[in-house]
Parts: structure tokens; C-alpha cells; sequence
């Protein structure tokens, strides 16, 4: 891969993190000892779902903050959430945001402990009721967005609580898991230095007989969704010298929390040979503000795409990407924005010589902020307590023994797919404990 095309890779298609597919090798590792939160269990929990008003359809990836503090979480893909606060809040509200939504406010003493449904109003400006003075050049203004980061989002060091999960699955079968809480020392937008993370708490489960006798493993963990962070590293999509092979161009409008946001879609020329990306970001067009982006690989060549993401394989076997897809929520505190989740999903076709058919595997990582604090030092931690970039988090974490594992943290609540693996591999825990007393 030449030079120029690994500066445009996001994070998650450079040469130091990819996917790797190798023969069947289990690495068993415990977690790393970090020293930022001490854990409680004074907090009350509250679980439900997020759904369109009118269709009563679930709101993926909705954003629920408690007003007034820095704690929040994410819907999953089901729609559904889980919340733990603190008991000593009780007032406050809970607020309720999705892209293209009216934001709503729940007061906390009016959520139950479990089935709560929270519906919420869709909220669309078409371009016409726009004002006249809006600008009319995309790539303009896609321009004097990254032109005003540095006045925009955080410019302090901040400390955050983040929950990462990692899963690959063979067609619609969970093959291996993998989550973790993680502390990120996020370096101000202005900073030219990287962020840092450490491990707190992670677990895993992997179902080697589903692996037709590889292992897929994923090297980077939480770095992957980072990095994609677009707005503190322009640098993997945006740089200022890969903009002119991109087209810019307004698609439609839709309001959050009451600002105006243009939906700018992008894609690269047609005479760039390179796989780039194609996608939307939304921007707040009064302040200048990407408020988030959903954006994709264009695979073009598959070997070129391949050798973005597979490092090492078997010789007897071909792996291609067919769909690489890439998502990123910021959110405000203050006046400021910062990083709030990301999520990266890729989908391979592993296509052996001696085999009828191929297989199909899917790779899904995502991570969301749960809390942060300000690092009034701006200090980060010291080499050997930071997690490597060439993490790879199924052979780092342990296992599903503990019920209580994650204690008063935020997680994004499991899939009913992911939820049914984790509660077989308990049982099998708990029955090789009794085999063996």
C-alpha cells in the first residue's frame, strides 16, 4: 500500500491495526491494572426502550444524558438502553436526543426500573424554509467546519469512562465477544498528541468451533473506534490534501435540540482509482459544528480493499472485505462538543480452495462515552499502563463468570442475540465449577 492511500486509511485500515485472520491460536492474557475510578454500588438502574413516535419503530444508537452531569448512555441496535446513576441524583432529567428528532426531557422520578418507552417526535426542515444567506457550497463549508475545531469542541484535557464492545459473528451466529471499560485521556482538539487509553475491566467469550478452524482476530480494540473520531484525526479522512478528490453536496436539513443541521453528502470522484469513502456528515450550519458522520469504504478492487485489513492469512484461502462502514456521534457540554460514540462494522468472505462455499463473517466494534471528568494536570498515563495500539481484545479480557462485573458503569445494553451467548457461556461456567467441586 503506497504512502499517500495510508494517510487516507481511517485508523482501522492502517497497517498497524487490521483484521487478522490466522490459523486457530488462543492467547490467554489478563487484563491490565489501571487506578482511575474506585467502584461502588450506590446507584439506581434504569432500563427500557427508545422508539419512533408514530411508528413505534427503535431508535438505534439514541442518546439519553442526565441533565446537569456528564453521565449518559446509548441505545442498542434493538433500541433498547440501560442507565445507572447515582443514587444522590434524583431530580434531575434524563435527555433523550436522535438525529432528525425532537429532543425529549424525562424527569428521573417519572422512569421506572425496567420498561420504560420512550417515544420520540420525528423533527424534518426541508432546504426551501431555509434562509436565503445559507451557504451554497458544500465543500465550502465542509472546509470552514475543520477550520473552526479548535474553537469549537474541548480545548482542556478531559478524563473519560468509555464502554467498548467487539463482536464477530459467522453469518447470524455470535462467535466470539469481547467488551471492555476503558479510561481514554482525551488530549485537547487543538493538541497534535494522540489520545491514550487504559483498561479498567474487560471479558470475552469465543466459540472456536464456529471458526471453521481459524481465529479472526481483531488488532487496535478501543483505538479503532478512536480514530474515528474525525474531528481530532482529519488527518485519516479529511486531510487537507485528499479533500479535492471528494465531491461535496448539500442532500437535506433536519434540527437537533432546536439548531439547524445540513445533511452534506460526499463521495470521491470517478476518476480517483484509490478505495475512498462515501457518506454523510451533519453540521451545524449556523456554528460550524459536525455534529456527527456516517461514512463507508468504496470498494472498487477488492485485493486493493483486502490489503488495507488483512495482515496475515493462510495461503490456501482468499479473505475479501465486501462492506467496511463507519459511524460518529459528538456530543455538547457548555458550548463545547466533544466525542461521544463511535462504531465500526466490517463484513469478509473467507473463500478456502478445498470448500464448496465460502464463509461470511462480520466484525462489529463500538464505543460509547459514559462519563468524563476534567484532567486538570492534562498528564497522561505512563507507557506501560496504557493499552497498545495492537491490542487485540479477545486475548486480553477473561471471561463471563461475574454476574455483578461491571458494578455502577454504563454499558450499551447487549442484543437479545449477544444477551442468549453470554447467558450460555455462564451456564457453562457454572456447570464446570460444579463438575469440578
Amino acid at each position: 500500500m503506497n504512502l499517500k492511500l495510508n494517510k487516507l486509511v481511517p485508523y482501522f485500515g492502517k497497517l498497524s491495526t487490521s483484521l487478522l485472520l490466522t490459523l486457530m491460536v488462543v492467547l490467554l492474557m489478563g487484563p491490565a491494572k489501571v487506578f482511575a475510578f474506585q467502584e461502588t454500588t450506590d446507584y439506581n438502574q434504569y432500563s427500557g426502550e427508545v422508539v419512533d413516535e408514530s411508528t413505534n419503530r427503535p431508535l438505534v444508537f439514541a442518546t439519553l444524558t442526565v441533565e446537569g452531569t456528564n453521565i449518559s448512555t446509548i441505545s442498542n441496535t434493538e433500541g433498547n438502553f440501560l442507565l445507572k446513576i447515582p443514587k444522590d441524583i434524583t431530580s434531575q432529567n434524563v435527555v433523550v436526543s436522535f438525529l432528525g428528532y425532537k429532543t425529549k426531557t424525562v424527569p428521573l422520578v417519572q422512569l421506572s426500573e425496567e420498561g420504560n418507552k420512550i417515544s420520540l417526535e420525528i423533527s424534518v426542515t426541508e432546504l426551501s424554509e431555509i434562509n436565503i444567506n445559507a451557504p451554497k457550497d458544500a465543500m465550502a463549508l465542509v472546509r470552514e467546519t475543520m477550520a473552526h475545531r479548535d474553537e469549537n469542541y474541548f480545548d482542556n484535557s478531559t478524563l473519560m469512562t468509555a464502554f467498548y464492545r467487539e463482536t464477530i459473528k459467522k453469518r447470524r451466529k455470535n462467535v466470539s465477544l469481547s467488551e471492555a471499560v476503558v479510561n481514554i485521556y482525551k488530549t485537547p482538539y487543538d493538541s497534535n498528541r494522540d489520545d491514550a487509553v487504559e483498561l479498567y475491566k474487560s471479558r470475552k467469550s469465543t466459540d472456536y468451533s464456529k471458526l471453521d478452524t481459524v481465529a479472526l482476530k481483531l488488532q487496535g480494540g478501543p483505538y479503532n473506534t478512536l480514530y474515528v473520531d474525525i474531528m481530532k484525526y482529519p488527518e485519516y479522512i479529511f486531510s487537507p490534501e485528499s479533500m479535492a478528490n471528494y465531491r461535496f453536496w448539500f442532500d437535506r436539513s433536519t434540527r437537533i435540540n432546536d439548531k439547524l443541521i445540513y445533511v452534506v453528502k460526499f463521495n470521491q470522484h470517478e476518476n480517483i482509482l484509490e478505495p475512498l469513502y462515501q457518506g454523510e456528515l451533519y453540521i451545524d450550519v449556523e456554528n460550524k459544528i459536525l455534529t456527527g458522520a456516517i461514512f463507508s469504504l468504496n470498494i472498487t478492487d477488492r485485493k486493493k480493499a483486502a490489503e488495507l485489513f488483512v495482515r496475515r492469512k493462510p495461503a490456501r484461502v482468499d479473505v475479501w472485505p465486501t462492506e467496511v462502514s463507519y459511524r460518529v456521534d459528538y456530543r455538547e457540554k457548555n458550548g463545547k462538543w466533544y466525542y461521544g460514540y463511535s462504531s465500526v462494522t466490517m463484513e469478509f468472505k473467507v473463500d478456502w480452495e478445498d470448500k464448496w462455499f465460502n464463509s461470511v463473517y462480520s466484525m462489529n466494534a463500538e464505543m460509547a462515552i459514559t462519563d468524563w471528568e476534567n484532567n486538570n494536570t492534562g498528564e497522561l498515563p505512563r507507557n506501560r499502563e496504557r493499552i497498545k495500539k495492537s491490542i487485540i481484545m479477545s486475548d486480553e479480557a477473561t471471561g463471563f463468570s461475574d454476574p455483578d462485573f461491571w458494578g455502577e458503569y454504563n454499558i450499551i445494553e447487549p442484543e437479545k442475540s449477544i444477551e442468549s451467548a453470554i447467558k450460555k457461556i455462564q451456564r457453562q461456567l457454572r456447570r464446570a465449577e460444579r463438575n469440578s467441586d
